[in-house]
């Protein structure tokens, strides 16, 4: 039986970049194909030429046997092939069944739209591949991972039967990626076939039936999840021997260097999201958040950082009271922030690379003489920057948006970590970056602890905070429901304190 889909020595040449390196791929019917490499390393681009958002430079796209065109969208999706992408392209204020149709509505007599008719076939799609979607509610009032739910029904609609997933679990708590994969699984056993974009190697191993490896714009090898482990995995995909196990000396505690004490912070909604949390965090060390996402976290350091002003409570800087400073003036005291979103709240996408790499320090010598600019300053911090921190790109005239999603991240990690600092707030530094992008992050945030900076890491993955953190703070509906020494805790029971049950042998503590 002839493949569902091959590509032919697909070639993508942008000026100054060879994406794609004459790449041929095949994909069975009915088989979750993993393709997995680096961030930027051409699996994006393969499947935007696949799904018609590219045109090749070379090569050819074959559908059961058939050798077709796709110039668009709309050609892929006639020829069978719907994508996933990393960012929903959905529409908040419209309902899932309104999302669903647009582009393909279904009318009745008159002309008018049929949201009954689409509706009904939604729900029957829903049921057939338990996708558990309820058409009429709204998309902004969906959890991330439900939305996900709507893009995949939004594929089924359109009778899609290769599903390309661009990182789809970027985005997602360990229990929607692991619903997510049910649901892949329950797809290719009804006869779909997919392509499954990652960097996470654990995921790699629990859900292909087969492995394609894709390194600076080259298919570099081909394995199967029973013939190959996460460190084969790693080194396919670098290029070199990576160390997956965080290796960190023992931490030497100084004086406290934050201090947040009662603090209670709400939502735009009014909501208290912070419910009078009390925590330290001292130099040398880096305190954990652990939590699922939307537990408060994000909330908490906004106020940290002054983003948001909390209602009541303290948070003190080396004693001084920064609750209602400005983020100029946290950032002058010597706090750093890495934010949860990088692209909204860490970058300016159209800047180019050497603007970035200063805007928090744009206005201060040597970049600045008085009003003017010193560009040949900052010409020369940015290059200097992104070779000390490995940042892969032409050169920093590049926007920033254009940098893939790892790069875009070693910039904020370069801007933020090169300037004196006392406090370090990551809030998911790593999220959805490559494991080799993710060693050199962890490596250079246990670098700062080990200078004496104090440093709070906040993440949704409780094998990063299991690894990085000195000590462990569980976060759930606002509240801190222990504090705990990393290395005398287990998984389960900080698994067990963010599903917000304590055990009874263990007392909770609200403060460090």
């Amino acid at each position: 039986m002839a493949p569902v889909l091959e590509l032919k020595g697909i070639t993508k040449r942008f000026p100054g970049v060879l994406a794609n390196d004459h790449i041929d791929l095949t994909l069975n019917k009915g088989e979750i194909l993993v393709l997995l490499g680096e961030n930027g390393a051409g699996k994006s681009t393969l499947m935007n030429i696949l799904y018609g958002l590219y045109q090749p430079t070379e090569g050819e796209i074959w559908v059961n046997g058939q050798h077709i065109q796709v110039h668009s969208p709309t050609d892929a999706i006639k020829a069978g092939i719907g994508m996933v992408h990393q960012h929903f392209m959905l529409i908040p204020v419209f309902t899932v069944t309104e999302n669903v149709m647009l582009g393909d509505e279904t009318t009745k007599a008159g002309g008018f739209l049929d949201h009954e008719a689409a509706a009904k076939k939604i729900l029957q799609i829903s049921e057939q591949y338990h996708l558990e979607v309820d058409p009429n509610t709204y998309v902004q009032d969906l959890p991330v991972g439900v939305q996900q739910r709507v893009e995949i029904i939004k594929l089924l609609y359109r009778e899609a039967d290769i599903l390309i997933f661009d990182e789809p679990t970027a985005v997602l708590t360990p229990q929607e990626a692991d619903e997510l994969f049910v649901i892949m699984h329950e797809l290719v056993n009804q006869g779909k076939s997919i392509i499954f974009i990652t960097h996470k190697l654990r995921e790699v191993l629990d859900v292909a039936d087969r492995i394609m490896v894709v390194r600076r714009g080259k298919i570099v090898g081909e394995t199967k999840p029973a013939e190959a482990d996460q460190n084969q995995l790693a080194s396919m995909m670098v290029g070199r021997a990576v160390q997956l196990d965080i290796d960190k000396i023992p931490a030497k505690l100084g004086d406290v260097v934050l201090s947040v004490n009662d603090l209670v912070v709400t939502d735009e909604q009014n909501q208290v999201t912070v419910d009078s949390i009390s925590l330290e965090v001292r130099a040398g060390e880096i305190l954990g958040i652990a939590g699922v996402q939307g537990n408060g976290q994000t909330e908490l350091v906004e106020a940290i950082t002054g983003l948001r002003k909390p209602i009541s409570g303290a948070i003190l800087l080396l004693d001084q009271d920064i609750s209602h400073s400005s983020p100029r003036h946290i950032t002058e005291l010597g706090i750093a922030h890495v934010p949860e979103d990088r692209q909204k709240d860490g970058l300016v996408l159209s800047f180019p690379i050497y603007e970035n790499m200063v805007l928090c320090t744009y206005y201060t010598p040597p970049f600045a003489k008085g009003i003017n600019l010193d560009y040949k300053k900052i010409y020369e911090n940015a290059d200097k920057l992104i070779k000390d921190f490995d940042v892969r790109t032409p050169n920093a005239q590049t926007n920033v948006g254009s940098l893939s999603g790892g790069n875009q991240q070693k910039v904020i990690i370069a801007r933020e970590l090169s300037r004196p600092i006392k406090f370090l707030v990551a809030s998911q530094p790593t999220r959805g970056l490559d494991v080799g992008s993710i060693e050199y992050i962890h490596s250079r945030i246990i670098q700062k602890r080990d200078e004496g900076c104090a440093v709070m890491v906040v993440s949704p993955e409780l094998d990063e905070i299991m690894q990085l953190s000195d000590r462990i703070a569980v976060m759930y509906r606002g509240k801190v429901l222990a504090i705990l020494d990393a290395d005398k805790v287990t998984k389960e029971e900080i698994g067990l304190y963010m599903a917000g049950i304590t055990p009874q042998s263990k007392p909770v503590s609200q403060t460090a």
